[in-house]
């Protein structure tokens, strides 16, 4: 299961309503300098294979791969110096680099 914070979901509900999209895709992708990098992205489209999640009010799609690294995750909005933005508590990972976008499972 992937969740996602009161704050993360309100502000991806802003950003749904703004880009009428119905939910954010959250995946992972090989790169990034510990392995393996993270990927949000407003979307409409999902396939039968695709696992949805439903916390706070917004809606969260993860494919069949992604998932096996994304297992019990957060999606939490973080605000910072240069604005902020989403960012994934993953309890999967073992490392993670400096700046928080990438991980290892390893």
């Amino acid at each position: 299961m992937v969740t996602i914070t009161e704050k993360a979901a309100t502000k991806l509900n802003e950003l749904m309503a703004e880009n009428k999209k119905d939910f954010l895709r959250v995946f992972v992708q090989g790169g990034g300098c510990s392995g393996f990098q993270y990927g949000l992205v407003l979307e409409d489209n999902k396939t039968d294979a695709d696992q949805i999640f439903e916390s706070n009010g917004a809606k969260i799609v993860v494919d069949p791969i992604s998932i096996q690294y994304l297992k019990d995750a957060i999606v939490d909005f973080e605000e910072n110096s240069s604005g902020g933005g989403f960012a994934i508590k993953n309890p999967n990972a073992v490392s993670t680099c400096g700046c928080g976008q990438s991980f290892n499972t390893e």
